[in-house]
């Protein structure tokens, strides 16, 4: 692992689940919204259906699987709710903010979440000035994830060839994104909305690094430590 690492120039993370603590705070509100339309979800569900997809996406995925018209206005009261709920409670994930101070290499952040969402969870938790225009998102692409396209747009945009970055990822959609890009792809289940670190670890494809506790990252990577 160490002579691959010696490779990696730069890092891309994950929004939702890796920098932001966000998973929870995200399915609890995406819950109590669908109430009033007759759907009863709960957060594992939210878990396990829609981690890593853009939320245009899961308004489709949910309109079809429950066959009902989710009305024009719902993403953006969603997107509204949620920009509360964050400002008022959003952290980071335990350890994130040490591991991003002691980074030699280059990082950015390729996330699902549109411009907007990215832009007020990297306010809330103080990380606006720290990435600047390094964030790139599922609108600047035609494919989301589980389509490498993303990473791929964030490399090319930070002039790193794919096989010279190391992404970040909590979910599974993620994860087949950075190994189809040919990147290589660790995952953090340090989430809180990762109950079973165990099930997380098995579910994982053969290869990928996973970790629960940032303060392993550099146990993993000191190549790429100050």
């Amino acid at each position: 692992m160490a002579d691959a690492l010696r490779t990696v120039d730069l890092v891309i993370f994950d929004c939702d689940g890796v920098i932001a603590d966000s998973e929870v705070i995200s399915a609890t509100l995406l819950v109590r919204q669908l109430m009033p339309y007759g759907i009863c979800i709960d957060a594992d569900y939210v878990f396990r259906n829609f981690v890593g997809k853009s939320f245009p996406i899961v308004a489709d995925i949910i309109g079809e699987r429950f066959g009902i018209a989710l009305p024009s206005t719902f993403v953006g009261d969603y997107r509204a709710a949620l920009r509360a709920a964050f400002a008022d409670s959003l952290e980071t994930t335990p350890g994130f903010l040490d591991v991003l101070g002691q980074l030699t290499c280059g990082c950015c952040v390729a996330t699902s979440s549109s411009a907007p969402r990215v832009a007020h969870t990297l306010e809330a938790v103080g990380l606006t000035d720290r990435f600047g225009a390094d964030v790139f998102t599922a609108s600047q692409v035609a494919n989301g994830k589980p389509a490498p396209d993303l990473f791929l747009f964030a490399a090319r945009e930070m002039a790193t060839p794919p096989e010279r970055c190391l992404v970040i990822e909590d979910s599974a959609a993620g994860i087949e994104a950075g190994l189809a890009a040919g990147m290589k792809v660790w995952r953090y289940v340090g989430g809180s909305h990762i109950a079973d670190v165990a099930r997380a670890r098995a579910e994982t494809p053969a290869g990928v690094t996973v970790f629960d506790n940032w303060d392993r990252f550099y146990v993993l990577a000191p190549e790429l430590r100050a």
